[in-house]
């Protein structure tokens, strides 16, 4: 049975500029991991983790721990994190905010400049403590269009978005697919929120653009992202390359209204939601418990429009299944292994696409690599790493907490001057809104991990 430290904490928060976040106590214990809830299933999709010690799967318990202690270095804000080989959890450990972390918090956030409280805030966390997921969601919203694609809803990613969006079908929109989408390449004006207007329009800058677009701040996330038109080409704008190189459609811009519509053509294709169609045909069918968090539009999909880019909630055990099922090459349904042509695709990426990244784990890049394992990335840190040939999943997440003042419904509110009426995800340490970036760094973990394998 493996040692780890396991911290468990509740945990509240305040906001800043970027997004927003928590704070709190740090305590640890020593503990095992817990296997009396683990049940032999028939299914290769687990209910509970079979365990297994590091040695059984060909592991080095020694320079795993070192990969750990890593991961969970003073100032990496880091919440959760774990080993998944040949189908066992073999190491996973956790922890709440440490005092040195609450400090670096607190002087750097102009939010509230008291220690106590962030340590106060969010003490100690263990397995059942959920993490948050910004932009791994979009991983989560593709595969649900090869899903709806498979089951027929979709005739073909290759097919124009068009086809649902109706608003399209009349202009040169009409032109782009929905594999364009998935890829980040429509050429579509990327779509940042202007606090001087107060309201989302085509972005200023290469900062906000390069993130995705700071959408979150809107009532309304989904409309804007429809009505946009493409970006004007052959010219430079200040929200590509900083303003250096001339635009050509068809280009790579990363962008949360991209996924948006992606939301919005399962909803219009299947008639449900993407917490609908993905609580029948994708969570229950892996055994993941995951709560999506929605706009504050009223009227919206479902009371809000789903945020398909961004904030899914789940713990770090159930994202694992997620990466689980990719590694088995589909959901194992009615006897049959399905998606399997559209996981295929995910694995055989050389680049960005189908709202996927590549990971270099020889290089400190992202993209354009000869070796690259598949991973999901989120803001703040959050990681679904998928490695196919050593049939290992990774992954970490950093501290976090739903904010919940306005309600206790997961809808997005985010102001910025009134925190006490504002929902948010809120993870540490930007999401916070500090200066102060984490220290972890996913290729040093994913090395040190492989270093480990005997």
């Amino acid at each position: 049975m493996l040692k780890l430290i396991v911290c468990r904490s509740l945990f509240y928060v305040t906001f800043l500029v970027l997004i927003v976040a928590c704070g709190g106590g740090s305590s640890t214990v020593n503990n095992q991991l817990d296997d009396s809830n683990t049940s032999q299933v028939t299914s290769p999709h687990p209910l509970s983790w079979n365990i297994a010690t590091p040695e059984e799967v060909g592991m080095n318990s020694s320079l795993l721990k070192q990969a750990f202690d890593y991961a969970f270095e003073d100032g990496t804000f880091s919440q959760a994190a774990l080993v998944i080989k040949d189908g066992n959890l073999v190491y996973e450990q956790y922890r709440g905010i440490t005092d040195n972390e609450a400090s670096i918090l607190a002087s750097t956030s102009s939010s509230n400049s008291d220690v106590n409280f962030y340590k106060n805030l969010l003490g100690q966390r263990d397995s059942n403590n959920l993490v948050s997921s910004w932009s791994t969601a979009k991983s989560f919203t593709s595969f649900l269009i090869g899903i709806a694609e498979e089951s027929g809803y979709i005739n073909s990613i290759h097919d124009p978005a068009a086809d649902y969006i109706n608003e399209w079908s009349m202009d040169e929109r009409s032109s782009i697919t929905i594999k364009d989408l998935l890829d980040m390449r429509s050429g579509l004006v990327p779509i940042c929120f202007n606090f001087s207007e107060y309201e989302l329009g085509e972005c200023q800058n290469s900062n906000d653009a390069s993130s995705g677009g700071n959408i979150i701040y809107a009532n309304n996330q989904l409309t804007k992202c429809i009505n946009r038109g493409f970006a004007a080409e052959g010219v430079t704008h200040p929200w590509y390359e900083n303003g250096s190189v001339v635009f050509t459609r068809g280009s790579f811009q990363y962008s949360n209204c991209d996924t948006m519509v992606l939301g919005e053509i399962i909803f219009r294709a299947t008639g449900q939601d993407i917490q609908t169609y993905g609580d029948y045909n994708l969570f229950s069918k892996i055994n993941m418990e995951a709560f999506w968090w929605r706009d504050y539009e009223p009227s919206g999909q479902s009371n809000g429009n789903y945020l398909a880019y961004c904030c899914l909630d789940s713990t770090a055990r159930d994202f694992a299944k997620f990466g689980y099922m990719l590694l088995l090459g589909g959901i194992y349904d009615e006897g049959i292994t399905k998606y399997s042509k559209y996981v295929d695709s995910i694995r055989n990426l050389e680049s960005y696409g189908l709202q996927f990244w590549t990971i270099c784990p020889e290089q400190q890049i992202y993209m354009g690599c000869d070796n690259s394992i598949v991973s999901t990335i989120g803001f703040d840190g959050q990681y679904i790493i998928i490695d196919f040939e050593k049939n290992i999943i990774i992954v970490r997440n950093s501290l976090y907490e739903p904010v919940l003042n306005l309600s206790q419904d997961r809808k997005m509110k985010l102001n910025p001057t009134n925190l006490s009426m504002s929902n948010w995800t809120a993870t540490a340490p930007k999401a916070m809104g500090s200066s102060s970036d984490t220290s972890f760094n996913p290729i040093n973990f994913y090395n040190l991990i492989i270093k480990s394998i005997n």
